[in-house]
């Protein structure tokens, strides 16, 4: 059994879709609209990675404040292959207006990661 993929929903499609193609080098399929429901998607896949990602708005989606510590799903995770990558694109992030959550450092689970906000307030960590 594997993890095909999981979804969010989100208020920029485009910003969304933009930033995982642009940092995290994703491929995305051609958007799927629903005139009926006003549904909207893309699908990302990722080099390396059976595991996709749905991206998806419709026009009742609502932006609401988002505590990081809650119950439910927390962060995706990328890995990135190496410390200097993930060291590089945690500063490039940072540069570009993210907001860096966690600096890179080796976790006490013995992980090398750093965690920063993405669009719409998605907690990603990025690990080697």
């Amino acid at each position: 059994m594997r993890i095909h993929h999981t979804a969010l929903y989100c208020l920029d499609l485009e910003a969304t879709r933009d930033f995982f193609t642009r940092y995290f080098k994703a491929t995305s399929n051609e958007m799927y609209h629903n005139p009926r429901t006003g549904l909207k998607t893309y699908i990302l896949s990722f080099d390396g990675s059976d595991a996709k990602l749905e991206i998806m708005t419709r026009p009742e989606i609502k932006g609401e404040e988002i505590n990081i510590h809650r119950q439910g799903f927390i962060h995706i995770s990328f890995a990135v292959g190496t410390k200097d990558e993930v060291d590089n694109l945690t500063i490039m992030l940072g540069n570009e207006g993210y907001e860096i959550l966690s600096q890179p450092r080796t976790t006490g689970d013995g992980f090398y990661e750093s965690c920063i906000i993405g669009p719409e307030n998605i907690q990603i960590e990025i690990t080697i």
